[in-house]
């Protein structure tokens, strides 16, 4: 059931998107369907800002379809001013947050789009500024808080970036897309064992994800150490059985993890109940690098020798 409903919602994603090029094509040459195009690219959050920006801005000078748009025509305006900012178009953007500030004074959304425009010119320290005001009279504006973390990404400072992280997680503890940023963040400062804290986390929410199996196992594997490297070799196991026996670097994982176990401990007390997988993996690989690079089976059958594998 579940597979058919994701068929379903895929098949109707690709006609949307053909629609959208469709549109898109009209909409430029003069034939109509401008407004259509630009709720659609709205509702499927297409990232097309040259194409949005041409289209958007023919609507807002043509005074007679503007004002027939009646309210929607400050929809119209912010979707241009994003446009215009992705296009390095800064005066068209300041000109459409202009009018938006007039007909809505003290908007915060307003205010988000003016915090955008400094960040878009790199002037970084009136953005943040701008995000302090709005995080003043609501703390919990999510938003507002991603964009503090992506400008001091965009500055380079990832120090900054991990403490932001963490504030936001304390008010957004759900949100599975940071916890992976952090972990992401600590592994790029080689802190592997706050990146592991987060990818544990991750595993307790979303327990049958893959993605977050091989990258804990990854950490785990950095780190080295003989109880690391037995927990990575595990979640290097489960990643196969998540992906079907289908992930070539899970596959690997458990060959070098075995390789390591079997250095630190020197041939003692080697896992049993291990051996069986470990021969699978080396196995399934062989098959794999023979179906679909031949030419590599001599370098993978000798790796697997050296590590006593095959």
């Amino acid at each position: 059931m579940a597979a058919a409903v994701a068929a379903v919602a895929a098949a109707t994603t690709a006609e949307d998107e053909a629609r959208l090029l469709r549109l898109e094509e009209q909409a430029e040459h003069g034939g109509g369907g401008a407004w259509e195009y630009l709720c659609l690219a709205r509702r499927l959050r297409a990232r097309r800002p040259a194409h949005v920006l041409r289209v958007g801005l023919a609507l807002l000078n043509n005074a007679s379809a503007r004002s027939g748009l009646a309210a929607e025509q400050w929809t119209l305006y912010e979707q241009v001013a994003m446009a215009a900012m992705d296009c390095q178009r800064l005066d068209v953007a300041k000109d459409c947050i202009g009018v938006l500030s007039k007909q809505f004074p003290g908007s915060t959304r307003v205010a988000r789009l003016e915090a955008l425009l400094f960040e878009a010119k790199g002037e970084w320290t009136e953005a943040e500024r701008a995000y302090a005001l709005i995080l003043e009279n609501n703390p919990f504006d999510q938003i507002v808080h991603k964009r503090k973390i992506a400008i001091a990404k965009a500055q380079g400072d990832m120090s900054i970036v991990v403490d932001y992280l963490n504030k936001y997680l304390e008010l957004f503890m759900a949100d599975h897309d940071a916890w992976r940023e952090l972990a992401e963040t600590y592994v790029f400062l080689q802190m592997y064992k706050q990146a592991a804290f987060c990818y544990e986390e991750l595993i307790l929410a979303q327990p049958t994800i893959p993605l977050y199996h091989i990258a804990y196992a990854e950490v785990l594997y950095t780190m080295g150490g003989l109880e690391n490297l037995q927990t990575a070799k595990k979640y290097y196991a489960s990643t196969i059985q998540l992906t079907g026996g289908k992930n070539t670097r899970a596959l690997f994982g458990v060959c070098l993890c075995t390789s390591a176990i079997n250095q630190l401990t020197k041939g003692r007390n080697k896992e049993e109940e291990g051996s069986e997988l470990q021969r699978l993996a080396a196995e399934v690989l062989l098959k794999n690098y023979k179906q679909q690079a031949p030419s590599k089976v001599p370098l993978i059958s000798t790796m697997l020798k050296n590590m006593k594998l095959s």
